[in-house]
């Protein structure tokens, strides 16, 4: 997935920016609400993490302006504030989960896989694909009985497919997915992933429409 984080303390960021990035996601990493919608502007995000307290303004305001224009994507608050109605406001403005700091960063992971897998239709962690057992939460898979590891980048690759079983996605936007904006991407990173994938789980498992991209294929 590619997330947005809206964070001004910078130790925290740099630990939420690690942490999410080392579970394969591509992460976007901004400390004001300004740069935020800059960001937005020019990307499309999976998932927002957005801290309510910034230099210039509230995370709530940019929340609501967000839902007033029809943006649905799925956002998780991180926070110090703790009262019960802060959180019942920022879930009123239209959050999706609301997480307080101090908080663990294990927890903000399966809080990030939970939101990603409602907004999917799918809100169940568990996926069978042909001989494939996937334990989304887990981030562990099962090829006839036999546990297969994956890195994290293949784990976002696989996840990505999943997400959208059928539907083709392109070169580009599987990029997009997986690396953020100042990531240097070889031609060919994505294709070295298809393979490495194709090793493990079988040469069917992700389709290839040349000169187009790649989809979900049977296991």
């Amino acid at each position: 997935m590619r997330i947005l984080l809206i964070e001004d303390d910078t130790v925290l960021g740099a630990a939420v920016r690690d942490q999410i990035a080392g579970d394969g996601h591509s992460v976007d990493w901004v400390t004001r609400l300004d740069a935020a919608a800059d960001a937005m502007a020019v990307a499309g995000y999976d998932l927002v993490l957005l801290d309510l307290m910034l230099p210039d303004g509230r995370g709530i305001g940019f929340l609501k302006t967000l839902r007033q224009r029809g943006d649905v994507s799925p956002v998780i608050i991180l926070t110090a504030l703790d009262q019960v109605s802060d959180r019942i406001e920022g879930l009123n403005a239209g959050a999706d989960d609301y997480l307080v700091k101090p908080f663990d960063l294990a927890e903000l992971s399966a809080r990030i896989g939970s939101v990603a897998r409602r907004y999917s239709g799918n809100p169940n962690p568990i996926i069978s694909h042909g001989v494939l057992d996937i334990d989304l939460a887990a981030r562990s898979l099962r090829r006839d009985g036999k546990a297969v590891p994956l890195t994290a980048r293949e784990w976002a690759l696989l996840e990505a497919l999943l997400a959208r079983p059928g539907q083709l996605l392109s070169k580009a936007q599987l990029e997009e997915k997986l690396y953020a904006f100042d990531t240097e991407i070889e031609s060919n990173t994505i294709e070295v992933h298809v393979s490495r994938l194709r090793k493990k789980l079988g040469a069917a498992v992700i389709e290839t429409e040349r000169g187009l991209g790649y989809r979900l294929g049977t296991a």
